[in-house]
């Protein structure tokens, strides 16, 4: 029975010891091998004094020894904390002092950013290219990834239940103070079972890790993947070329990518017949139609996976790709063991037609935000709200999203509470806009934002980059969304970007936009 996150990976391991499990470069380990080095790895940690949920961070960029710490803290029964490489300093720093991070996985340089101001509870720090040697940095000890577990017995399973939390994802914004979301063991496995199942993953697949493994859905491609045995390619996105050169090296069949990520693919030249690819996933905000009907004509055998879900639920919906053509524009219907309602501010369900806010219910939603009790009681909620006396309280998690269903349920994204426009006495989602702008055919990537306006409440604001060098052209754009969106919609300015600015987990950075738009 799996009861912890590391099961995942033991039980393939037992299955199929001499299967690949991971890729890395040059270097393919087999899920025997693998697990070998988790509990090496866990052995080490315990040898650490490492006591049960104490917070691990893993400060590293995708390779195997990434992979191994988050797998071994679970053994070893602590809470890991994969923090993202694109982090600054003082973006590091906060999310190590917020969770009183006691032992640090990281490498020498990004170390030595931090030693001379190291968090108050940090203890030990582990370098996976320090070589054999161990050392002290005042009251914090240094040790080698290579001399781990080397005289520490391998732990014992890890103690606990599946409800016991197994990880702290920091959410992004390049601004600001990123939120830790606490997800629990059996978030992680059901949310693997889940989304392995209704993708058809199966232990022949081949799936390319090209998202930060710090971002749930980064995160799921190793979870999903060990669940049934599969191969995981590790990939440190540089260039959109090199992920067309891993799908044709190692015959990837599934790849999951945010929208500006896709935008980026189908400008590359992808080898006919060079890719095995199964299936295609979007996940992190609406993919555009033209972006889509280019994929399809790029991957003609594969099937899109069009997924929304949030970082408090892991994943929530999925259109199935038998839908995709026939509900243009949703993003479907809730995943398997996963309720998704649609309800107005005092939690009555809306009729068909109606919008209103998503709240997702079920075993995905996480445990709230670590050391924050406002945000949580805020945001997770009890469900429902006329539940009767005698029941325990279960607690939803209220997006923030607006949505509405039509009559057979299948749900259409409006928008971002935060994100609508308000302008001329008008609610517009920012999607639609977007969505009317790339149909154009004269932008590669564009952001709808809402800017304070004394008349209008707000005013429209488009930020866009070129389809080429030949730079934008906004009065061919404004000419094309004044006849095919009501007039209220229309951007009052279509502003030029040399470059898209994205957040850590790859998706248009909406903050760091406002602030642009505004300036």
């Amino acid at each position: 029975m799996r009861s912890h996150l590391h099961d995942l990976l033991l039980e393939a391991a037992r299955r199929t010891p001499d299967a690949p499990a991971l890729t890395y470069g040059d270097l393919t380990t087999s899920y025997d091998g693998l697990a070998d080095e988790v509990r090496r790895v866990a052995a080490g940690l315990v040898d650490l004094g490492l006591r049960r949920h104490d917070r691990v961070a893993v400060l590293l960029d995708k390779r195997i020894e990434t992979v191994v710490a988050i797998f071994a803290t679970s053994v070893a029964g602590g809470i890991f904390v994969p923090v993202n490489t694109v982090f600054k300093q003082p973006q590091v720093s906060y999310v190590l002092a917020d969770c009183d991070v006691r032992v640090l996985v990281t490498t020498r340089a990004r170390w030595d950013q931090l030693a001379d101001d190291p968090p108050a509870a940090l203890e030990h720090v582990v370098l996976v290219d320090g070589g054999t040697e161990t050392s002290g940095t005042g009251e914090v000890g240094v040790r080698a990834y290579a001399a781990l577990g080397t005289t520490a017995p391998v732990p014992d399973r890890s103690p606990g239940v599946d409800l016991d939390p197994a990880a702290i994802l920091y959410t992004s914004g390049s601004t600001g103070r990123p939120k830790g979301v606490v997800v629990s063991h059996r978030n992680l496995l059901v949310g693997a079972e889940s989304v392995s199942t209704y993708l058809g993953n199966t232990a022949d697949d081949v799936i390319l890790a090209a998202l930060p493994l710090s971002f749930d859905a980064g995160l799921s491609q190793l979870t999903t993947a060990f669940a049934v045995g599969a191969h995981v390619v590790l990939v440190n996105y540089l260039l959109p070329r090199t992920v067309v050169e891993l799908c044709a090296r190692h015959g990837v069949t599934g790849l999951t990518g945010v929208p500006p990520l896709w935008i980026q693919l189908i400008e590359q030249d992808w080898p006919v017949g060079a890719t095995r690819l199964r299936y295609f996933a979007n996940t992190g905000g609406a993919m555009p139609a033209g972006v889509l009907a280019r994929l399809r004509e790029i991957f003609p055998q594969a099937r899109p996976f069009l997924m929304y879900g949030l970082t408090e639920a892991f994943r929530s919906t999925y259109l199935d790709p038998d839908e995709v053509d026939r509900r243009p524009g949703s993003i479907g219907r809730a995943i398997p063991n996963a309720e998704v309602l649609v309800v107005r501010p005092d939690g009555t369900p809306c009729e068909a037609g109606e919008p209103g806010e998503l709240v997702h219910r079920g075993p995905l939603v996480a445990m709230g935000y670590w050391n924050d009790p406002d945000r949580t009681a805020e945001r997770f909620r009890p469900h429902p709200p006329d539940a009767p006396s005698w029941r325990a309280p279960e607690r939803a998690v209220w997006s923030g999203d607006t949505v509405v269903a039509d009559e057979e349920g299948f749900l259409y994204f409006v928008g971002r509470t935060d994100d609508m426009i308000k302008t001329s006495g008008y609610r517009v989602s920012p999607t639609e806009i977007e969505e009317a702008v790339y149909a154009t055919g004269l932008v590669r990537d564009a952001v709808a934002l809402g800017v304070p306006d004394a008349r209008l409440g707000q005013r429209v604001v488009v930020l866009a980059t070129p389809v080429n060098g030949d730079g934008l052209d906004s009065s061919g754009i404004g000419r094309e969304l004044r006849r095919t969106l009501p007039l209220y919609m229309v951007p009052a300015e279509i502003r030029e970007l040399d470059e898209m600015p994205r957040s850590p987990n790859g998706k248009f950075d909406r903050v760091l936009l406002k602030e642009v738009a505004t300036a």
